[in-house]
Formats: C-alpha cells, sequence, structure tokens
C-alpha cells in the first residue's frame, strides 16, 4: 500500500467469540486467529481488500481505530507533533519488518500509523 492508504482497523471487543458471531453474520466477514497472532483474530470483508482485527476493548481503547501506512512513522510522528498533534502510542515493533505508533489529531480523534510488512498468513 502507499503512503496515506487506510491499511488496517482494529474494533476493540470484550467477547471475542460473541464478536467474531456478530460481524461475520452481519456482514460476511472471515474472521481467524493467524498464527504467530493468537488472541487478536484477524477480519477480512469479502472485497479480500479491507481488514483488520478484533483487539481487546480497554478504558484506552473503546472505538474503533484505523491504521495508516506511511513511509517513515518516525518522520510522520514529528509531523504530527509540528502541526499540533500528539504522540498517544510511541513506535512500537509488531514484527521485526513491521512497527505501529498512534497519535491523536487536533479534534482528539486517534490514528493509528502503520509502516512495514507483516506477514498475517
Amino acid at each position: 500500500m502507499a503512503h496515506g492508504d487506510i491499511t488496517h482497523i482494529d474494533i476493540p471487543v470484550s467477547d471475542f467469540a460473541k464478536a467474531t458471531e456478530f460481524y461475520s453474520g452481519l456482514f460476511g466477514w472471515q474472521i481467524a486467529e493467524i498464527p504467530g497472532y493468537e488472541g487478536y483474530p484477524m477480519w477480512q470483508a469479502p472485497n479480500k481488500i479491507s481488514g483488520g482485527g478484533l483487539a481487546p476493548r480497554d478504558e484506552g481503547f473503546t472505538q474503533p481505530r484505523s491504521y495508516v501506512e506511511v513511509d517513515s512513522i518516525d518522520e510522520t510522528l514529528a509531523k504530527a507533533k509540528d502541526a499540533g498533534g500528539k504522540v498517544v502510542r510511541e513506535k512500537s515493533e509488531i514484527s521485526p519488518t513491521s512497527w505501529w505508533a498512534v497519535i491523536e489529531d487536533l479534534d482528539g480523534n486517534t490514528i493509528a500509523l502503520y509502516e512495514g510488512v507483516t506477514d498475517a498468513g
């Protein structure tokens, strides 16, 4: 994906089994755990392009979060801060070839950043 593309959407859930049944029944999503990412079932829409994960809900993660592909998380975090945004989560490793971070925009919306390549099966 190119810089600026939305690449992934996480949905916070409190019960994976119920959420899996709900979303697969409602939208026809394929939902499965991928080896190496246990406890984080990933969903794929029928178009085989859109997708994301069902992630554990907690007090800091209560609304769906979009991930935007960036060429450099470090550069994007610096640009966000310069533009008045905040860093909510510093750059963290997903795999040896991929990283993520979370920023907050001027209105308090959180957007996740994604850099790299992740082998999700």
